[in-house]
């Protein structure tokens, strides 16, 4: 092999290397999956079902991400890299590529297609984790539920409020109607 063919070489793994990085920093959350036995009609709906959720779905090789995580510092994500690996990045909302993958494996009952791992947050978590990120629920919701969280003391104070007034209200009431009996 040539020297130019190898720096060439070179030169395109680390231009992978500085994708998968990029990837890995501008993504809310990343799922790992094996995919060995998926058909390439199945490939192909759960590619469609990524886009519309604004998931990038890629394969990437192995040893490429293990340098990129490497060199970002991101521990524990090692022990995954192993066989076959797609990545989902997810770009926007960082449960959606949890939610797609879940629902998909459960609509189409789909045994090969494994959920490894994930990273969040510089957190890297199991199959167990992608579970129960793609169990929250969506974030208008949890925004909904937050808000009520906030609203209900201030509901209760005014509560507690109107009672202390209704209270003095009926007791300036009893004593007028007291004062006008014994007039």
């Amino acid at each position: 092999m040539s020297n130019e063919k190898i720096s060439k070489n070179r030169l395109a793994k680390q231009e992978t290397i500085a994708d998968i990085k990029e990837r890995f920093r501008t993504a809310k959350s990343v799922i790992l999956v094996d995919y060995r036995g998926v058909t390439v009609a199945q490939v192909t709906e759960l590619r469609r079902q990524f886009r519309a959720a604004g998931v990038e779905y890629v394969v990437l090789k192995n040893k490429l991400v293990q340098r990129a995580v490497a060199e970002l510092g991101i521990k524990g994500l090692d022990e995954y890299l192993v066989g076959p690996s797609a990545f989902a990045f997810g770009v926007n909302d960082p449960v959606a590529p949890a939610k797609v993958l879940t629902e998909f494996i459960a609509k189409t009952k789909n045994e090969h297609l494994i959920p490894k791992a994930g990273y969040l947050d510089g957190a890297v978590f199991g199959p167990q984790g992608i579970k129960a990120l793609a169990e929250l629920p969506p974030k208008e919701v949890l925004i909904a539920r937050m808000m009520g969280s906030l609203n209900a003391p201030i509901t209760n104070f005014v509560g507690a409020l109107s009672a202390i007034l209704r209270s003095v209200v009926f007791a300036i009431d009893a004593i007028r109607k007291q004062k006008e009996e014994n007039i």
